[in-house]
């Protein structure tokens, strides 16, 4: 095999490739990057047998081949080399030649035939979107995934289209965040649960382009993105998911209006008393058109108060700051509004149309805090 491309184009794609690399497995050839010359496209692939990359690297092929290259090795090559055109030619033992400029590296191959290859995916029907919507529907959802292996389903997210909406749920136990968009034509109902690292390593590789678009394909077992010359296949989470629906309520006694960045700053400020680990909640003390939040810790207290418009009921509630403080941090809105019923049940925050909807677990507040 020879192949020529720019160091550019090379780091571009390894980088891509990189991240279906596992960082520990029993299998060494699953630590490679499979290089395929043997078409008229240069493939780089790779594949932790849950989630596969396929990406195609702009170059030229001078002679045709295939091999298999350790990728953490060859990623860090490619990225120290000059910025130059970067030549990859392999002998009959698989062994790898890369120069450039005036550097030359010989590093050990292996048989591409050995690969795990991705899976075929049947492109039935596509759900088409931009990429910068996917992109945000995750980053405003993903932040909520349980990070245990306790329940594998709250390790991924639901993907749910039914009536023309998409609808993205992710849940952990002590909270739900829940994004939906309208869809531009009619898509068959489905609904399944796609693992959290699939859609992390995704989101940092899509443009985020409102012009760029990204193809979704749906399989019983699998999920396949399809965007930019590039191949991303993951394996499903087997379950039926949470029936989410029985949590959500529209029923409230207080709903609360605030400057989400007002708010945001407040519990912020809040949280310099708290070392790392410490379960102290933030009480919010909402009555008439005032709420005052207040934080006690072994550090010291603070208390401060916002303007709000409310309606309904006075409340005294509790709260993780970090849960309040990763909802509002997503939310583009300038004001936002709480819904809340009573100091035990979830909050809700929530948007008129509801194309986001966040429900909070309260924390209990214990006398002493509550003065």
């Amino acid at each position: 095999m020879k192949i020529i491309c720019s160091k550019s184009n090379l780091l571009k794609s390894v980088n891509i490739s990189l991240k279906a690399v596992p960082s520990k497995t029993t299998m060494p050839i699953l630590e490679c990057i499979l290089m395929d010359a043997t078409t008229n496209q240069i493939k780089f692939t790779t594949n932790d047998m849950e989630l596969g990359i396929e990406t195609i690297v702009d170059g030229h092929i001078e002679e045709k081949g295939m091999v298999a290259l350790d990728a953490k090795i060859f990623y860090e090559i490619i990225r120290r080399l000059p910025d130059n055109d970067v030549t990859i030619t392999t002998d009959s033992n698989f062994v790898a030649t890369i120069t450039c400029e005036k550097a030359k590296f010989t590093i050990p191959g292996k048989a591409g035939e050995d690969f795990a290859y991705l899976p075929v995916i049947e492109k039935d029907e596509s759900l088409t979107l931009s990429q910068f919507t996917l992109k945000e529907m995750i980053r405003q959802t993903i932040f909520s995934i349980a990070v245990n292996e306790n329940n594998r389903l709250m390790t991924g997210e639901l993907f749910e289209i039914k009536d023309n909406c998409l609808k993205i749920v992710s849940l952990d136990g002590h909270r739900i965040s829940i994004r939906k968009m309208t869809l531009k034509k009619d898509y068959s109902d489905r609904k399944i649960v796609v693992p959290g690292k699939t859609l992390s390593e995704i989101s940092k590789i899509l443009s985020g382009e409102i012009d760029d678009q990204v193809s979704i394909y749906f399989t019983k077992n699998h999920i396949l993105f399809e965007f930019d010359q590039t191949m991303v296949v993951s394996r499903l989470i087997e379950g039926e998911y949470f029936r989410i629906d029985q949590m959500l309520s529209s029923d409230y006694d207080t709903k609360v209006s605030v400057n989400k960045k007002e708010f945001l700053d407040c519990i912020d400020r809040a949280t310099l008393l708290v070392r790392e680990g410490d379960k102290k909640p933030i009480v919010i003390e909402i009555k008439d058109n005032s709420m005052e939040l207040k934080i006690d810790s072994a550090m010291g207290s603070m208390n401060e108060e916002i303007d709000i418009e409310k309606d309904g009921k006075d409340i005294l509630i509790g709260f993780n700051p970090k849960f309040l403080i990763d909802a509002l941090k997503v939310i583009d809105d300038e004001v936002i509004h709480m819904y809340l019923m009573n100091p035990k049940a979830p909050c809700f925050i929530r948007d008129d149309e509801e194309n986001y909807t966040y429900l909070i677990l309260p924390v209990n507040i214990s006398q002493n805090q509550n003065r």
